[in-house]
């Protein structure tokens, strides 16, 4: 449902970039999206419906939701390209990383992946509403902070990824945290193979 709600945000984005009414329309379809997130993963947990095939296609939603706000609000001017730039790349690091790795093993979502998805939810939220004042320097800052623990956990991701391919025998998981955390956690539909 995520994939499919992506497209719908963009449009209500650019339909009405200035217009308060399609502003809110697209948040509505970005938290519809983000929390339809959190969800999947709490009912794959609590069911045991934990695949290594969710644990990689569903981060990839995630990255598509995330990719596709950044961008269109950098083509807004109201993020900076250079904020972009970072966290795509970061993604699509990740998505090659675990390329790389995935006949060795899956790399579990850390806490730190978590957070970064939950920073950068909050304030590419934030950001598509028309908000003005101290609620735009919140959203700023928020985005900031997001983009500090992308790089971080981009960062702890390839340790984690180099380490599996060193110790490849058998396909298994790299879990340092029992539960899903932030850095990339497999979820049930997949949903936690990178919380980020």
């Amino acid at each position: 449902m995520r994939l499919v709600l992506v497209p719908v945000f963009v449009v209500f984005l650019f339909v009405g970039p200035h217009e308060d009414g399609w502003r809110i329309a697209a948040f509505a379809a970005y938290a519809v999206a983000a929390i339809t997130d959190q969800i999947d993963g709490a009912v794959a947990r609590r069911h045991g419906l934990v695949t290594e095939f969710g644990a990689f296609v569903d981060p990839v939603a995630d990255k598509a939701l995330t990719g596709a706000a950044l961008v269109s609000l950098s083509i807004l001017d109201e993020i900076p390209w250079a904020v972009t730039v970072v966290v795509v790349g970061r993604e699509l690091g990740v998505t090659l990383l675990r390329l790389w790795v995935i006949r060795h093993g899956v790399i579990a979502a850390s806490r730190g992946g978590k957070l970064k998805t939950l920073l950068l939810n909050i304030s590419l939220g934030l950001a598509v509403l028309p908000l003005t004042g101290p609620a735009a320097a919140v959203s700023d800052a928020v985005l900031a902070a997001g983009v500090v623990v992308a790089v971080a956990t981009g960062v702890d991701y390839v340790a984690r990824a180099l380490k599996l391919r060193r110790a490849s025998g058998s396909p298994s998981t790299l879990d340092e945290e029992p539960d899903e955390g932030p850095g990339e956690a497999a979820s049930g539909t997949g949903r936690n193979a990178d919380a980020g």
